[in-house]
């Protein structure tokens, strides 16, 4: 007699006629998973699977990346290039050529007529590392702009600069193995399972063979809240507070690891004596989260063998992200939680390639973690590319943040924008619509024609989409994987690379410069640039990173004083010797004083406003809107909503509300749980029509990353619900 399993219906897995598989990475998040596309009789792209034997993924992949084959089919490609005279005019196909022209003549027009930074360039986290580093060298070396950023200051600006400032260099320095060998992790503003399944997947793995605590600290109950051990709901934006707290019970208790701070660290006198004020008794009546709490979750930090902390959009996208940042590496530093198994302050990052983007496109500085202010950076840098190193500015120039305001007062009169949709993607929509009215040229460069900026746009450049290329991505855990190239781009779309060295050639001050055609032998140059660096690539090659499914810098071709020796398959862990990338080796403790200047809820606008993802999305839905599979699930923005707060303003659950901010307002429909305390609603971010209408433009000032996070809103019934529903369909629809 069969009973339970042996009863059911085995799974069964359609045969979509696969003959061949083809290596690649996946283009959506950080987690930076191995993945192969199925190839079937016709050369069409028809299934995805995880890679086995692959070391991130072990097989697994979340519904993005299941459903990523997809994408080559996807709607709203661009595949000619499109040109008018004006924004209001109607776009005409052109040719390749035509486009370029124009592009590179508006620049140079705008250049002579106000000077070299009034042309802007804003990238983006999603194209390959070669790639990234021709652009670099396009705008440092040939176009000569300063105002030139990718839009990962807009999710990762705030970990770049708390790393640089705790220790002296970018670069997260743990790894996923470090969930399979600590004792205790904390994690601040990260809902691990909806924003990296794959990684939760990891953690959870590890959990079945091995218990330790895992502590969320969240404004709302995300479902890692749910099956923490302790889930700390935090004031919006009083993180900076709670880790003080933190460290004053370590350091009041003796847990501190005084001989690793002695050792490793400076500035601890003036840190001690900032955190003296933060007692747990005074930080709870800030941060919301009680003193016995904070005691209790202090010393399990301190007590265990190894502990570690994850964050991700939760501490990075406030006005205080930075700092949030910094405060989480003090807390490693003075446990001695800093490169060794188990031990780490983990940034998880957003997008698939933000990493290379932070390493090699030049944005804040030159290839390679290099920076514009060393003149021997300037030097090295300039003898490598032909140009002189007086080009060179001497400093950096406006984050994307500033580059949009300054379109404003004229500053900027032109703009180039690389698969990335300021009219989705930054605060205040309705502001950003007026700024880009105001520019005398901008060229969209993007992989979907139907991308809502290129409303503005003069010039519309058709790009490749992930696959439909090779090259190179970088991960979380600093670990370089590779993309064979799957699929050819439809009609006369083109890769980035061919954009940025086609325009590069209409350029007389390129004439001296190497502009490789193939990403392997842009790879090279990267190789030679990086040799004896922190982030060495020097022992990579295309087919090691294939038969390695990645490697993590520093890879070596010699030996390693970053990596502590030898490191030819890759090193999994920064400052394991106690040796930072300050002159002189060691870490900074800075004291990191509370400035409350974030816009709090009141009587007009009693409501927190908080957004965050949800699985089966990515960022705006340009790619996920698009695919039915993951479409589905979420298809129209929400809100989640206390039911007490709903019944006192007499809305119930699937109704429509109208939620106001002092930046505009939008119709959701209303979702009402628990999850969420009653003074707070949650959206996901995904919604372009909505979030960003409402969101707070106020910037971190050490990394000019916005306050996404938290900002003051009203809800609003509304009467009239079947008309609601129908203003919602229409904006879905378009």
């Amino acid at each position: 007699m069969l009973f339970g399993r042996d009863k059911k219906n085995p799974i069964k897995i359609a045969d979509k006629g696969v003959v061949e598989w083809k290596y690649a990475t996946c283009g959506y998040c950080s987690t930076g998973c191995s993945i192969e596309v199925g190839i079937d009789r016709k050369g069409k792209a028809v299934a995805s699977r995880g890679v086995a034997d692959a070391d991130v993924n072990r097989g697994k992949l979340c519904i993005k990346g299941i459903f990523e084959h997809e994408l080559f089919e996807s709607a709203g490609r661009g595949t000619t290039p499109l040109m008018r005279e004006h924004r209001w005019d109607a776009f005409t196909p052109v040719s390749w050529d035509a486009a370029l022209d124009r592009t590179a003549s508006e620049i140079q027009r705008i250049q002579t007529a106000y000077g070299r930074d009034a042309f802007s360039i804003v990238s983006t986290g999603q194209i390959m590392t070669e790639e990234f580093y021709t652009l670099g060298k396009l705008a440092r070396g040939v176009i000569g702009t300063n105002n030139y950023d990718g839009n990962t200051t807009l999710c990762m600006s705030s970990a770049v600069s708390g790393y640089k400032r705790s220790f002296g260099s970018d670069g997260p320095p743990g790894c996923y193995d470090d969930f399979e060998h600590t004792d205790c992790l904390l994690a601040f503003g990260s809902n691990l399972p909806e924003q990296h399944p794959v990684i939760f997947w990891r953690l959870r793995d590890t959990l079945e063979r091995r218990r330790f605590p895992i502590i969320v600290v969240d404004p709302r109950v995300t479902m890692f809240a749910q099956m923490a051990d302790v889930h700390l709901p935090i004031e919006p934006g009083t993180d900076v507070v709670l880790l003080n707290a933190l460290a004053h019970v370590i350091l009041d208790e003796g847990l501190a690891d005084k001989s690793y701070i002695d050792a490793f660290t400076d500035g601890f006198d003036d840190f001690r004596a900032l955190v003296a004020q933060y007692d747990p008794q005074t930080a709870s009546r800030i941060c919301g989260i009680d003193e016995d709490t904070i005691r209790n979750v202090a010393r399990t930090y301190a007590k265990a063998g190894a502990a570690m902390t994850i964050w991700t959009m939760g501490i990075n996208q406030s006005t205080h992200g930075s700092d949030g940042v910094v405060g989480i590496n003090n807390l490693n530093l003075i446990t001695g939680n800093i490169g060794k198994p188990g031990g780490s302050s983990l940034s998880i990052t957003g997008q698939c390639n933000a990493m290379g983007t932070r390493e090699w496109s030049s944005c804040s500085g030159l290839p390679g973690y290099r920076a514009l202010e060393k003149p021997q950076d300037r030097d090295e840098i300039a003898r490598f590319w032909g140009v002189d190193p007086a080009f060179f500015p001497d400093k950096r120039g406006m984050f994307m943040t500033d580059i949009l305001p300054a379109i404003e007062t004229g500053q900027i009169r032109g703009l180039w924008l690389v698969a990335t949709n300021p009219m989705t993607s930054m605060p205040n929509t309705a502001r950003i619509r007026k700024t880009l009215e105001k520019l005398e040229f901008l060229v969209v460069q993007d992989a979907y024609r139907d991308v809502e900026t290129n409303e503005y746009a003069h010039v519309y450049l058709p790009a490749a989409l992930w696959a439909e290329k090779e090259g190179c991505m970088t991960n979380t855990e600093r670990r370089v994987n590779l993309i064979r190239k799957v699929s050819e781009p439809p009609g006369d779309a083109k890769a980035d690379l061919w954009i940025f060295n086609q325009l590069a050639s209409r350029f007389t001050r390129a004439d001296g410069m190497e502009f490789p055609d193939q990403a392997e032998q842009v790879f090279d140059e990267i190789r030679q640039l990086s040799r004896g660096r922190m982030l060495d690539y020097s022992g990579m090659s295309y087919d090691k990173i294939e038969q390695h499914r990645g490697l993590q810098w520093p890879c070596s071709d010699g030996p390693s004083e970053w990596a502590g020796g030898d490191s030819g398959d890759g090193t999994r862990r920064l400052y394991a010797d106690g040796r930072f990338a300050f002159p002189d080796g060691k870490a900074r403790l800075i004291a990191l004083p509370f400035v409350d200047n974030n816009e709090r809820p009141d009587e007009e606008y009693p409501f927190w406003f908080n957004s965050g993802r949800v699985v089966e999305h990515f960022h705006t839905r340009t790619r996920t809107g698009k695919v039915g599979n993951q479409n589905k699930f979420s298809p129209t923005p929400y809100m989640e909503m206390n039911p007490d707060a709903a019944q006192e303003l007499g809305i119930r659950h699937g109704e429509y509300a109208r939620v106001v901010s002092r930046r505009g307002d939008a119709v959701v429909m209303v979702q009402t749980t628990q999850r969420v305390p009653n003074d707070m609603v949650f959206v996901p971010f995904h919604f372009h029509d909505c979030v960003n209408r409402l969101t707070l433009g106020l910037l971190d000032p050490h990394s000019r990353q916005p306050a996404f996070k938290q900002c003051a809103a009203r809800i609003e019934p509304i009467a009239d619900q079947a008309a609601a529903a129908v203003r919602n369909k229409a904006a879905r629809a378009y």
